[in-house]
């Protein structure tokens, strides 16, 4: 399996809206880079708390590069209009200094 398809099975395995799950595929001097965009929802869940599952996803998708002789990055996209709306409200919340 390839890079690209090794990140789209595992992150649509873990999301809870797969089918708004993209990659996309660049080559450079600098090696792979793979640009993931996923359901604003999902954000929390490829993240992980404090970064754990992003990192994983980094060091299983370093070690799918190592068997293909290339380095491989991940990108992980913002979502369109940025947190998640309840977020969004939690922070301005926190702006007022109640």
């Amino acid at each position: 399996m390839d890079d690209k398809g090794f990140l789209e099975y595992l992150i649509k395995s873990i999301v809870d809206h797969p089918d708004d799950v993209r990659v996309d595929r660049k080559v450079d001097e600098m090696g792979v880079l793979l640009s993931l965009k996923v359901n604003a929802e999902d954000m929390g869940q490829v993240i992980g708390r404090q970064g754990s599952t992003s990192k994983a996803i980094r060091t299983l998708l370093r070690i799918v590069g190592l068997k293909n002789h290339a380095r491989v990055n991940l990108k992980i996209e913002e979502p369109e209009g940025g947190m998640r709306p309840h977020s969004r409200v939690d922070q301005e919340m926190g702006d007022l200094n109640i």
